[in-house]
């Protein structure tokens, strides 16, 4: 499920940050490590023979991000393109069974908190040593993926080495380079690329959500709610990204041992559920229509679709972790979403999973057996992942709902244009508005007639406390 970007800097009003605390303290987070870890992280890494930084590598990611997994070399090769993709070597770093180790399994994903986050790994290697940051030389997990002129995969390498990246780019700037035509042939070639693994994805039958995100933006220091639809270069990165975690899970089933993310295919009741709301938004959704060509023909900018597609996320949450070995491969090997078998393995400085993900890789291409630390640990990750994925989860929710409660707390009796994007199906008086400015979504109750889905609606704000994180509306 995508997550909301939100983010707080600056000297924030003392019920916003004492609110951020309280929830810290209530989920046992803290962004200190014991010594011991420190001090693991300190150590130099076991550096690679392979040297590739001739690679002229770039990364892309939002401005402020310092923790950089990948970065990418795209460029024409005959009969297609060549992909090369550099991921953080964390193992490079982190000896198996050490406190940083155990650390790493305890804490299992970064926590981003609008205020801060609470790193996986100690910064000093996240957001240092370990990260592809421009113009440091660092080992890497260094994937090597050839297309065909369609963008399909031809030929596969995975090697560690020694990388250097050069530029650090935001997707804004990517953006505007190819749209104005001044990007070299490195960075236009994402455009190329990420459309046509879209149009394979449409042949497959795979799903890219593409959901309005929240943003918090300081403005003459106050903070705004804002919503921002994806750029096209946001897209055509998860694409690259994409690639590699399918290529991964294709190694990982020839190989026999493996780590995949998988998505079972969506009953027919919450299709169906699905499709009732597509009818209450007024989406002409004809039954001789895929839900997959659905989605590609919606727009999120416009209020009724960008309610739907968060309606979509839905179909997401069965989203697990699954381990198999010794050639016995599981039940369900694809993500129902990419419509492929798909792993986990490029953000190893962010999620405990793909530093597991890239050793099996790298066994595969060699034709070894996976390490015995990682065979150890295979059978434990699925209900480590699944416990990280939900205090993350929870991080998430609670930040909205917090940093909501705090923006709209004196205006309390104030009115709002708002669309409904949600009804409870056995409690038609109680569901979700949509607020148009700030970007909110909060529940309304309180009226006397069911809610009309999809329509807009005036709303009255009957609470907004930071301390319990709470919103809620009642209809004007």
């Amino acid at each position: 499920m995508p997550r909301r970007h939100l983010r707080v800097t600056g000297a924030a009003e003392a019920p916003l940050r004492a609110a951020l605390r309280a929830l810290r303290t209530e989920l046992g987070v803290s962004e200190s490590f014991p010594p011991d870890v420190l001090a693991e992280a300190a150590r130099p890494p076991r550096l690679p023979s392979y040297d590739a930084t001739d690679i002229p590598l770039f990364t892309i990611d939002p401005p402020t991000s310092t923790d950089l997994d990948q970065a990418m070399h795209l460029s024409r090769r005959p009969g297609g393109y060549r992909v090369r993709y550099a991921i953080a070597d964390v193992a490079a770093f982190v000896a198996p069974g050490g406190a940083l180790d155990a650390e790493a399994h305890r804490r299992v994903t970064t926590l981003y908190f609008p205020d801060e986050k609470i790193p996986l790994h100690p910064t000093r290697l996240s957001e240092g040593t370990a990260s592809l940051l421009p113009d440091q030389t660092c080992p890497a997990v260094l994937w090597t993926i050839d297309l065909d002129t369609d963008g399909r995969t031809q030929a596969t390498d995975v090697r560690r080495a020694l990388v250097r990246s050069r530029a650090k780019l935001d997707y804004a700037h990517v953006q505007r380079q190819i749209d104005e035509g001044t990007a070299e042939e490195p960075l236009a070639l994402l455009k190329d690329i990420g459309e046509a693994r879209e149009r394979l994805e449409v042949e497959r039958g795979g799903i890219s959500l593409n959901v309005p995100e929240q943003e918090i933006v300081e403005r003459d220091g106050t903070y705004e709610l804002v919503y921002r639809a994806p750029l096209p270069a946001d897209a055509w990165n998860a694409q690259i990204s994409l690639l590699t975690g399918m290529a991964a899970a294709e190694l990982m089933i020839a190989h026999g041992t493996g780590v995949l993310r998988t998505l079972p295919a969506a009953p027919d009741g919450a299709v169906g559920r699905l499709r009732r709301t597509a009818k209450a938004l007024r989406i002409n959704w004809p039954h001789h229509v895929s839900y997959a060509e659905l989605i590609r023909a919606l727009d999120p900018h416009w209020p009724h679709h960008a309610a739907f597609l968060q309606e979509c996320t839905t179909l997401l949450r069965g989203a697990g972790y699954t381990v198999f070995r010794d050639g016995v491969l599981p039940e369900v090997t694809s993500h129902a979403a990419v419509a492929a078998p798909y792993a986990h393995c490029t953000a190893p400085l962010r999620r405990l999973a793909d530093r597991y993900a890239s050793e099996i890789c790298l066994a595969a291409v060699a034709g070894e057996a996976p390490p015995e630390w990682v065979l150890a640990a295979l059978d434990g990750l699925p209900k480590e992942m699944a416990d990280g994925s939900r205090r993350a989860g929870t991080v998430e929710r609670e930040c909205v709902d917090i940093v909501e409660a705090a923006l709209l707390k004196d205006r309390v009796g104030d009115l709002f244009e708002a669309c409904v994007v949600d009804v409870q199906e056995h409690e038609p008086t109680v569901g979700t508005v949509q607020l148009e400015s700030p970007a909110v979504f909060a529940r309304i109750t309180g009226g006397t007639t069911p809610l009309p889905l999809g329509e807009r609606l005036r709303v009255r704000l009957t609470q907004a406390d930071p301390a319990t994180a709470k919103v809620q509306f009642a209809p004007a």
